[in-house]
This record gives structure tokens, sequence and C-alpha cells, in this order.
């Protein structure tokens, strides 16, 4: 998902996002007829080709505005705050770290897209049909292959590499309570090592990912508050971090940020500069839903339906580098090429993330911040 920004990084144009004066007047007003556009809120790493939403406008008369609204954490809060009077008729980029914050909020209407049959029941979270799964990748830890190659040093592989000395000042990480890879990461963390008892804040003595974090620390992690920061400014393995002389060759990403690296390289290479550790991965689906109190609620319906239509689907993998949904989707070769295929990432069930994620980004918080 966070890899669409790297092309915004690197000039390839996106589509603009509209002010909120625009939206409301695209909306329509009290008595006035159906409005002709509808509103996708999202975050800042949306983006689809202009051919595919033409086809949208050509098959359902609405023409797609879209509105984008920081990080996914960010976006989601900021529809928190606006409940029943949303910036938009649909939100897009919520994930399953920070699902049951937005359905325990009630931002979202029941809605059953059409074509929702075509979806693996595994990504199909939410039983009421408040949100329909878009898109599925996973968080990794992604190294600067040339780095390792010059210090004649192996890439690390799993979480327990990176606590080695080997690697001590070479990790930037993005700030859960900011950032949905950061959260994903720590969710994979505490997937991995467990919560054995929890330490009390401050403490390193709890065990579990606890433990793990506090010896991530002491071997020299640093956290900044955005994946845009981390990977294109303090990552050395990225176009964008190194016109900054970004000095950190592993950077919590995605799997799938290899190919961006391939198609916007200049000139493209022929082999991806960048490989992931996939020992250190986190399953993320994102999802899409009908925003309580739309404005125009049947070009939500409709544009919900789009999103997971085999035309979507298949232009997604080029946009936002992250993998459909759909089975009948097909992958373009760049993306088989230079992606990584993740056998077996770190998963969490959505209860135990409702139930543990504040507590735990709060208990990181005081571990690793302080």
């Amino acid at each position: 998902m966070a890899a669409a920004a790297l092309v915004a990084a690197l000039g390839v144009t996106t589509l603009a996002a509209c002010g909120t004066e625009e939206v409301r007047d695209a909306a329509g007003k009290t008595g006035a007829p159906a409005p002709k556009t509808v509103t996708l809120v999202s975050h800042d790493s949306f983006n689809a080709s202009k051919e595919v939403l033409a086809e949208f406008t050509k098959e359902t008369g609405f023409k797609v505005k879209v509105l984008k609204a920081g990080d996914a954490g960010e976006a989601v809060n900021k529809e928190i705050l606006t409940k029943g009077s949303p910036q938009g008729d649909v939100f897009f980029g919520v994930d399953n770290t920070l699902l049951s914050r937005a359905l325990d909020n009630g931002i979202f209407v029941p809605y059953e897209a059409k074509g929702v049959d075509r979806i693996p029941a595994t990504y199909r979270l939410d039983k009421e049909n408040r949100v329909t799964p878009i898109d599925t990748g996973d968080i990794c830890v992604n190294y600067d292959k040339k780095w390792f190659a010059d210090k004649k040093l192996a890439p690390p592989v799993t979480f327990d590499d990176l606590a080695k000395p080997a690697y001590k000042d070479l990790l930037v990480v993005e700030n859960p309570e900011r950032s949905s890879p950061g959260l994903g990461f720590l969710l994979g963390t505490a997937a991995k090592y467990g919560d054995r008892g929890g330490a009390s804040q401050g403490e390193a003595s709890g065990g579990g990912w606890q433990d793990y974090w506090t010896k991530l620390k002491a071997n020299g992690v640093k956290t900044v508050d955005s994946w845009e920061l981390a990977y294109n400014q303090e990552f050395s393995g990225s176009a964008g971090g190194k016109q900054a002389k970004g000095d950190r060759p592993l950077v919590v990403s995605y799997a799938s940020s290899p190919p961006v690296e391939v198609l916007y390289g200049e000139p493209q290479p022929k082999v991806a500069p960048t490989g992931v550790s996939t020992g250190t991965c986190f399953r993320q689906i994102e999802f899409a839903g009908l925003l309580n109190g739309a404005k125009n609620p049947e070009g939500g319906k409709a544009l919900i339906d789009f999103l997971i239509s085999k035309k979507f689907q298949e232009d997604m993998p080029l946009q936002m580098f992250v993998n459909p949904v759909a089975k009948d989707a097909a992958l373009p070769e760049l993306f088989t090429k230079h992606g990584v295929v993740v056998e077996q990432p770190e998963t969490m069930a959505p209860e135990k993330i409702a139930e543990k994620r504040d507590p735990w980004i709060q208990q990181w918080s005081s571990l690793v911040l302080k």
C-alpha cells in the first residue's frame, strides 16, 4: 500500500486530492438531484489509473473525486471525528490492524458488494458486511542489497536476526501510534514472541514482544513518524533515500516494495536493488466501506462494487503495489518477477488486535521512546 507514496515522491502523477469545500459542493445540497460525483476518502497512498476510473464513470455515470487524508491511522481518526457527517461517501484504506476501531465507532453502514463471492472467506473479516476486502500485502523489513554486499554482511532474515549485534544501528521503523506499517510490524513481533504476562510500562522484564523490543532499542533501532520518512528519507536502498543520503540499510516497508524500485528506476534495473527479510512479515488486509451519512450512497455502493471488479483489481498492483483479493484477478509480470511471495507471514485474530492494540501501543511507547 504505502509503496504508492514512493511513486509520488519520484514525481509520478497521482490523482489530485480535492479540497473540503469542493467535496461538499460535489456532494450536492439538500433537495437537489442525486449528485453525479462520488467521493472516495483514503490515505495518501491511494492511486488508480485514469483509464480505469474513466471506465467506472462510463459504466455508472458517477465521476470519482479522491480526498486524501494522511496516513491510514490519521485518515481513520478523521472519519471517527466526523462520524455521521463524513467528508465523502466511501472510505478506502482501513486495514485489519485498525478495523475494530473503525467498526466500534460506527463510521460504516452495511453493504454487501456485488461480486463479493469472488473474495476468499479468509479476507472477509466483518460478518455484517460493513467493510469489503480490497487488497492484501505483507509488512516486512526491506534491505539495501548493495550496502550489505559492500560490507560483505549477510542481510537479516528473521525477527531474531534484527536484534543481533551485527545489525546494530541499521534498522529504521515507524511509530505504531501514527503509522499503519509501524503498527503492523509491532503486531508481527507480538504474534511471533507472544505477550507473556506483559511488562509494566517502563520495565523491560515482561518477556514476549516487550523483551524483544527492549533488545531492538539496545541495538540502535531508530523510530520515525511515517513510512514516507522511513523509506524515502532514512533508508539507503530507496531512490528517495539515496537522494536524501539516508544511512539506514534496513527499513520496515512491504514485500511489494522491490518492484517499485525497478519500475521507477532511472535507468530501470534488471534486478531489484532492495530485498525482503521474509521472516519479519505481518499480513495486512485493506478494506473499503460505505460511510455512515454519505450524501451519495448509491454512488458509494457502485464504487465499492467497482473496487472489487476484475478491471480495478488488476489495475491495483502497479498503482498501489498491493495484491488483489479477487480470485479471478491476475498479477502483472513485473510484480511476479520482482515481488516476494511470503509463505508464512505472522497473523493475528481481529478480536485480539481489538483487545490489545491500544494498550500495546502505550506500552511500546514507554519501552522504546523513553
